[in-house]
């Protein structure tokens, strides 16, 4: 059995006016991501510990933010793209442990259909995603609440 283990991380700018897409899930708030497609940074650092754990480069090698294609475009539909991917190269996913950093919304009621939302696409039991969330005791652009970020490893085998 080949195990692999890779790392991603994302970030994005918050202001007010838009949607606030982060699992997969819309929470309601007053403030939105900012970015060229739904701006989920949750999913984004998703794609990128698959496509480093399989060895296939990173998301804006496969999802520019120039190709016009994924503007505004749903990143669930980023993340079945890449299922495809680490399937392509036979391995198939073993966990994902993520950590969200931002001051707010509170995310810790959202994690659970963030999570059964992130498996269904994944094809994984939602014992194999472990989602937690934490502040940044109101420091930096996080505890200004101007931005969101987020970490994730996934182990892949084959």
């Amino acid at each position: 059995m080949k195990i692999r283990v890779g790392f991603g991380f994302d970030i994005h700018r918050l202001a007010s006016g838009g949607e606030f897409w982060l699992g997969g899930i819309l929470i309601p708030y007053e403030k939105g991501a900012v970015g060229h497609s739904d701006a989920d940074v949750l999913i984004h650092a998703i794609c990128d510990a698959l496509l480093g754990a399989a060895n296939l480069r990173d998301i804006g090698y496969h999802f520019p933010d120039t190709d016009p294609e994924y503007k505004n475009v749903d990143s669930k539909l980023l993340l079945k793209d890449v299922l495809g991917l680490v399937k392509k190269k036979g391995f198939e996913i073993g966990n994902i442990d993520c950590t969200i950093s931002l001051e707010k919304p509170k995310i810790n009621p959202h994690i659970p259909n963030m999570v059964e939302t992130l498996a269904e696409i994944l094809e994984l039991d939602s014992e194999d995603i472990s989602i937690k969330a934490t502040t940044n005791e109101k420091l930096g652009y996080l505890g200004r609440n101007e931005g969101i970020h987020a970490y994730c490893v996934a182990l892949i085998q084959k």
